[in-house]
């Protein structure tokens, strides 16, 4: 048996369904039952419950070979932090409690960095934490930006004319696609090779400028023309409030891509084979293509 928390989510569900087709038996966790049954009709065993519920996760854990971990983001929560932190004890707690050997945790780069970070200082926490568990094999992995984010983009691009955010224009970002992170933690659950704590940082097969990534999305989208503006801080947690999002969430989001325009936010050891992934930005637009058509 193989436990994947977040089985409705942009990592998640794809491990679900990789490992699915590997021929395991996978216990699919979420938070709505309605949502989770794909996955039960593929043959899923699905349970529903609060990922900060260290008894529901201890269950959901035990006899696990293998589970897969991450912290579901609320990005309405207005204590960000302490809703991250709630659930990440949780998880360790039923990790421990329920004897699991191997861990696949999903992290991020700039995660090595206790504060400073925004959004990532959660991530740094939640490692913390599971560096505590004894006679567990953790593996962290770090990718950073995912193309998935550009659906949030969509939206805008629509209603304005443009694309906007706060990273600089031309810095050269890690994007990586959901489905190659998946990859890489179903075939780590899958073989279990890997002794005490790892990290493997995956950084999508080139770095990536948001001008550049704007430029492809909207040569695909037959906005020839589409632009990238660059907001202030300001400005930006602003949209983001404006987008339903807290304003704890908007200004930890800021404070991240503060980090990452100043260079804070990058890899150890540079790219290398190990750490680069497939699938190209040019083609995932074909996948932003089709919301944008279907919106």
């Amino acid at each position: 048996m193989l436990t994947v928390m977040g089985a409705t989510g942009n990592t998640g569900k794809k491990v679900v369904e990789l490992l699915l087709a590997a021929g395991q038996d996978v216990r699919a966790l979420g938070r709505s039952e309605s949502r989770l049954a794909e996955l039960a009709a593929r043959g899923a065993q699905v349970l529903v419950g609060d990922p900060g519920d260290a008894a529901f996760l201890a269950k959901a854990f035990a006899g696990a070979e293998a589970v897969y971990t991450l912290l579901p983001a609320d990005r309405e929560s207005p204590d960000y932090h302490g809703d991250q932190r709630r659930k990440g004890e949780a998880i360790v707690q039923a990790l421990r409690d329920s004897g699991v050997r191997h861990v696949v945790a999903l992290s991020s780069l700039g995660a090595e960095q206790r504060e400073g970070t925004g959004l990532l200082a959660t991530l740094h926490a939640q490692e913390e934490r599971l560096k505590t568990l004894e006679d567990t094999n953790v593996l962290l992995l770090r990718p950073v930006s995912f193309f998935e984010n550009f659906f949030d983009a969509l939206a805008v691009i629509e209603h304005q004319g443009v694309n906007a955010d706060s990273v600089d224009p031309d810095l050269a970002v890690p994007m990586i696609a959901t489905r190659d992170i998946a990859d890489v933690a179903a075939k780590a659950m899958l073989h279990r090779d890997w002794k005490g704590l790892a990290i493997r940082e995956l950084l999508g097969p080139r770095d990536l400028s948001y001008r550049e990534a704007t430029r492809i999305l909207g040569a695909r989208l037959g906005k020839p023309g589409l632009e990238y503006v660059r907001l202030a801080p300001a400005e930006m947690t602003q949209a983001l409030v404006q987008a339903g999002m807290s304003e704890t969430f908007a200004g930890l989001y800021v404070e991240m891509t503060l980090a990452f325009n100043e260079g804070r936010v990058r890899p150890r050891a540079g790219r290398t084979a190990h750490n680069t992934t497939p699938t190209r930005f040019e083609d995932f637009v074909e996948e932003l293509a089709l919301a944008a058509t279907t919106k």
